[in-house]
């Protein structure tokens, strides 16, 4: 595990670029460091890095994530999160904590709204992960873990357990935090595209955040 992660500590900084490293930072409204490796360049490096080490064709190795996320420049987190994506059919379903823990350490959007769609594959391959585990996120004190108990079925559509997605939204109406009021809107907008009349009908019967309201609105006649 060490060996991989100090091969794509050399991959990364043989491209890093100062130039773009401050103004992803400033985007990330500087919360962390970065290499300046832009997306695009990022996923090609990653691929290299996944070919030539094989890691791939073993077993899903937990410390190899954990050793990227001790890692301060942001592309290490996110390659981390591309590593899990790649065996997310396959994962065990006690990997639900270890995901809770990336969810609440080093935590801002664009990390957590990437590991929300992860938590989504666990809870269809292993829906007792739902009454276990998801629906203490939706009320746990962590906005992350709410944001996360909300978004995790944003690509359901028609499997899209309304109930439960309009439970945790009615749960989480009077937070006054920027990035749940932003995650309800979001889920209803993508809900909606499947069943608008129902987030219609949803959105005019309970108390929203205009914000909410406004996001949750937009594909709505």
């Amino acid at each position: 595990m060490k060996n991989e992660i100090e091969k794509l500590t050399l991959l990364f900084e043989e491209h890093s670029n100062e130039e773009n490293a401050e103004p992803m930072k400033k985007y990330m409204k500087d919360h962390f460091p970065f290499l300046g490796i832009k997306s695009p360049l990022r996923k090609e490096l990653e691929k290299t890095f996944f070919k030539e080490t094989g890691i791939l064709n073993g077993p899903f190795d937990k410390d190899l994530v954990t050793g990227l996320w001790e890692k301060e420049e942001r592309e290490y987190h996110y390659t981390a999160i591309t590593y899990i994506g790649k065996f997310a059919k396959k994962l065990p379903k006690d990997v639900v904590s270890f995901l809770e823990r990336l969810i609440t350490t080093k935590s801002w959007w664009d990390s957590v709204d990437s590991i929300a769609p992860l938590v989504g594959e666990l809870a269809r391959k292993y829906p007792e992960v739902i009454k276990e585990t998801i629906d203490i996120w939706a009320v746990d004190e962590n906005i992350w873990l709410r944001r996360t108990a909300i978004l995790f079925q944003l690509k359901f559509k028609q499997q899209t357990n309304e109930d439960l997605l309009y439970d945790y939204i009615v749960k989480n109406a009077d937070s006054q935090e920027f990035f749940i009021q932003k995650a309800i809107g979001w889920a209803l907008r993508e809900y909606s595209k499947t069943n608008p009349l129902s987030v219609k009908a949803f959105i005019e019967e309970n108390k929203l955040a205009p914000l909410s309201i406004r996001e949750g609105s937009k594909y709505l006649s």
